[in-house]
């Protein structure tokens, strides 16, 4: 049922924490996996990575906030593997910090471009190349645990991934009838480049970490697990749906 042997999965910022263990887990069930990043020196460790576990790999270096990157990728994709099954628009950048009455339109428009703009754009290609196709698929959304708790000095990355979750139910109930499920991944702490310096912390160890029932901080192998559900036959029918992963920290 978890076997993913010729499906091929795609995940945007999979170089690196969270998208990294989501493209981890999907290698390991035997997909075939395309990594979208800015970085080539990350693209091409988590490309030696993904080959190490005898997966079919390739990476795109693509900055999803452009149209024109985010089509010459998905083209580029297509090219390599013929199709595409599941899209994880994972992709995003972190709030700097600062105050809500200090923030610029233009740091404020940066987090949307890459946060909202580049899931658009991204999913998008993806529905378009899935209704085409006529079998199906799964998109997958990164989230966070900001959509639904306050965020101080992060009010724009907040709303980004609050409309993240309403693209997904959108999309879920659109495109339904053409056999593509869409849903929403929400993270809690995690321990990722976006998140150095802050757990990092005494005092937001102090604060936080009892807040979490399990008492540690996320891992980006958290999400191979569900990478891999929702890329397979067992979650044809689970869709719109908002999957909270966060050691129980939003529940405490």
């Amino acid at each position: 049922m978890f076997d993913l042997t010729g499906k091929v999965g795609l995940v945007t910022g999979g170089n690196g924490g969270i998208g990294l263990g989501f493209a981890r887990g999907l290698a390991k069930a035997g997909a075939s996996v395309a990594i979208w990043g800015r970085n080539p020196d990350k693209n091409a460790a988590a490309l030696a990575e993904l080959e190490s576990l005898g997966a079919e790999a390739a990476t795109f270096a693509c900055d999803v906030g452009s149209e024109e990157q985010v089509t010459t990728a998905f083209a580029g994709t297509l090219d390599r593997f013929g199709h595409i099954d599941a899209v994880f628009a994972n992709a995003g950048i972190g709030t700097r910090g600062t105050r809500f009455v200090d923030t610029t339109l233009d740091e404020w428009r940066d987090i949307f471009r890459v946060n909202s703009e580049g899931v658009f754009l991204t999913l998008r290609s993806a529905a378009r190349h899935m209704t085409e196709r006529g079998e199906g698929g799964s998109l997958i959304l990164t989230a966070s645990v900001s959509s639904v708790m306050g965020m101080p000095r992060g009010e724009h990355y907040a709303a980004t991934k609050s409309g993240a979750i309403a693209i997904a139910r959108g999309l879920a109930v659109e495109f339904g009838k053409a056999g593509i499920r869409a849903n929403a991944v929400v993270p809690g702490w995690i321990e990722t480049e976006m998140t150095d310096g802050v757990l990092d912390s005494q005092g937001f160890n102090e604060r936080v970490l009892p807040r979490i029932p399990r008492r540690r901080w996320g891992r980006p192998s958290d999400f191979e697990g569900i990478a891999v559900y929702l890329a397979s036959d067992a979650s044809e029918w689970h869709t719109g749906d908002v999957i909270t992963i966060d050691g129980g920290y939003t529940v405490f």
